[in-house]
């Protein structure tokens, strides 16, 4: 499997690779469902390397639709999966995107370091160096079609990319795992690691479901020959017919795939999927694990409902532009108190929370 090596002006944006497979950004108290008092908001927070950044002014996102006000192509599975928590989180994401406290950095760095471990159990990395988008997106499609044989063959893969329109938006993103069960049913596992050695409340497990079956939607859409080149070009504005660069042109021709462009491998791409009789997904499964054991915690067995997915969908992606972003109700505020935004919340100075709930709990003797 390609993996990349971003250079010159590719962003980790642009390349579609930042969008991590174990999304467990928020480690919670889980046996405590408290939150801290409301406390006026500084004017600046520490970002990942410890640098501060300068808060924006917040000012209503109904000037311009969320996706020209953010500049952003696509959105991330992980994205719709953030806002299944709390969707004000997410905006504030979008406006402070080098903010992470020096915890949760390390809690995600874990977590990609497992994650890694399990890909490199069934197959090899190659490292490819990319200039353009257009690079970027012909390794999706060479490991795309690096995994279907081995699909078609009954074998497992782990790292698969998605990506497909859903309502309009481009949805992108990457499935742990597929592999085949007993009975020979297609089944997605998603793996999600765990700073304390327990479970996570219903919550997160809600919000984890509704990952997976999004996953599943978009990778039924694709093997049924409902995603689209076309779409896709459209929107991340892409040049099909610009050459790949040296690094990609040459994993290509030991992959023996004879192109020359990203157009090349999207066709070439698009028809293996639709013409491979590759199966829809026919099984959801998260399986939750210990960082420091590496001991497994229990397993989620999730049903699929389709109808459900699609309102809860369309209720996300209706705040692109038709409505302000929404907290988190009263009976979850409990959820603030591990928020790297709490401080600045709109939502929760404006009242969406009432203040009674936020007070904070008596810490427990260490």
């Amino acid at each position: 499997m390609a993996e990349t090596r971003e250079e010159e002006t590719t962003s980790a944006e642009a390349s579609g690779f930042s969008d991590l497979s174990d999304s467990e950004f928020l480690d919670l108290e889980d046996t405590e469902e408290s939150s801290a008092s409301l406390k006026p908001g500084p004017s600046e927070l520490p970002g990942k390397d410890g640098t501060l950044i300068s808060l924006p002014k917040w000012k209503r996102l109904d000037a311009l639709p969320p996706m020209e006000q953010f500049h952003l192509k696509y959105l991330y599975v992980t994205d719709l999966s953030t806002q299944n928590w709390c969707e004000q989180q997410m905006v504030y994401g979008k406006e402070l995107p080098r903010f992470l406290s020096p915890e949760k950095a390390a809690v995600l760095d874990t977590g990609a370091s497992i994650h890694l471990g399990r890909e490199l159990e069934i197959h090899d990395l190659v490292t490819i160096s990319i200039t353009t988008k257009e690079d970027a997106w012909a390794v999706k499609f060479l490991n795309i079609l690096s995994m279907i044989p081995t699909l078609q063959s009954g074998g497992r893969v782990r790292e698969f990319p998605v990506f497909g329109e859903v309502q309009g938006v481009l949805l992108v993103g990457v499935i742990d795992e597929l592999h085949y069960t007993a009975k020979e049913e297609l089944e997605l596992v998603e793996l999600k690691t765990r700073r304390r050695s327990m479970l996570p409340l219903e919550a997160q497990k809600k919000k984890d479901c509704f990952q997976v079956s999004l996953y599943k939607y978009i990778f039924d859409a694709m093997v049924q020959g409902k995603v689209t080149a076309a779409g896709l070009l459209h929107h991340v504005e892409l040049h099909p017919e610009k050459p790949l660069g040296p690094s990609v042109l040459r994993h290509a021709q030991q992959g023996g795939f004879s192109v020359k462009s990203l157009g090349d491998l999207m066709e070439l791409g698009f028809l293996s999927l639709t013409l491979s009789d590759l199966p829809i997904i026919d099984s959801l499964k998260i399986e939750y694990i210990h960082q420091e054991t590496a001991t497994v915690l229990g397993t989620e067995i999730v049903a699929f409902e389709e109808m459900e997915l699609r309102n809860k969908v369309q209720h996300y992606l209706d705040w692109m532009g038709h409505r302000e972003p929404q907290g988190v109700d009263m009976e979850e505020a409990w959820k603030c108190r591990t928020c790297n935004y709490a401080d600045i919340c709109e939502w929760r100075k404006g009242g969406g929370v009432p203040s009674a709930k936020l007070e904070p709990q008596a810490k427990k003797n260490k």
